[in-house]
């Protein structure tokens, strides 16, 4: 009888765990995206080794291969040659650029963590101000770029923007961190952190900094990142050889650039045909 008790047990056990983990499955993510029967969650997460080696010198199969053993289990997206390399100015063996921090670092520029101080408050009414004196400073650099290229002036940063969410703050500070990084494809696929983007790696890195990316996903996975359509905020622009996003009506974009250091904002716009719009719901 103790052993029919016993069995029992086990098995009830058995069926609870399998019912939680089909809720949390059913929960967790965003609506797919094309050609996608199922989603997956984006969650924040912790700095991840950089592994410049694999991601750049073993090529975007090489970078696959570390997503892969990194995710068991989840589906990838191999990134074929982007069609626009050309016209991101491809960093020559010689160049090596410092590498970047985590995301989460960059984002958490904008919002310290738990109630402020009030010396922190005076320091973030400072900053303020001053980002409000930068602004006003730096519209037109928004709309006057470099020569060769499409790349605003300056130091290659825009200013945070004021009246937009937290999270959108945060996007345009990582996409501020790497703005000015050497191109090289395949870099920035196996690790967030690193010291060259190809244009997926960099769009990554900024959605990550805003919390919207837990892994470095190419550009044919982002076409089913977030949702369908073009965001309030922040859209991206995603086929299966380039990507780039538009974050509060600036456009963010490897190609097009005026150099190799030159910053991946850039004046006006482009043609979008041919690619996927997507969003995260609320943005």
């Amino acid at each position: 009888m103790a052993g029919l008790v016993a069995l029992a047990a086990v098995l009830i056990a058995g069926a609870g765990a399998r019912h939680s983990r089909a809720f949390a499955h059913g929960i967790a993510g965003v609506g797919a995206g094309r050609g996608s029967t199922t989603s997956r969650p984006h969650a924040p997460v912790g700095a991840q080794p950089a592994s410049r080696a694999l991601a750049v010198k073993g090529g975007p199969a090489a970078g696959a291969a570390g997503r892969a053993l990194a995710h068991p289990g989840r589906a990838t997206v191999a990134e074929v040659a982007d069609p626009q390399e050309a016209s991101s100015f491809p960093a020559p063996a010689s160049v090596h650029h410092k590498a970047a921090s985590a995301p989460a670092s960059a984002g958490a520029e904008i919002v310290a963590a738990g109630a402020p101080t009030d010396a922190e408050v005076r320091h973030e009414l400072a900053q303020m101000q001053a980002v409000e004196r930068s602004a006003r400073q730096s519209q037109q650099q928004k709309l006057i770029p470099e020569p060769g290229g499409s790349s605003i002036g300056g130091n290659g940063t825009i200013p945070i923007p004021a009246n937009v969410p937290e999270v959108v703050q945060k996007v345009v500070a990582g996409a501020n961190a790497i703005a000015d990084f050497p191109y090289v494809f395949g870099g920035g696929h196996a690790s967030f952190v690193d010291n060259a983007y190809d244009c997926s790696g960099s769009v990554s890195y900024a959605l990550a900094a805003g919390g919207l990316l837990s892994t470095p996903e190419t550009s044919g996975e982002l076409e089913s990142w977030g949702a369908a359509g073009p965001g309030r905020y922040i859209t991206v622009l995603a086929n299966a050889g380039h990507t780039y996003m538009y974050v509060d009506g600036v456009l963010y974009d490897t190609a097009g650039r005026s150099g190799v250091y030159s910053s991946r904002w850039l004046v006006g716009s482009v043609d979008n045909t041919g690619f996927v719009a997507r969003h995260w719901p609320g943005l």
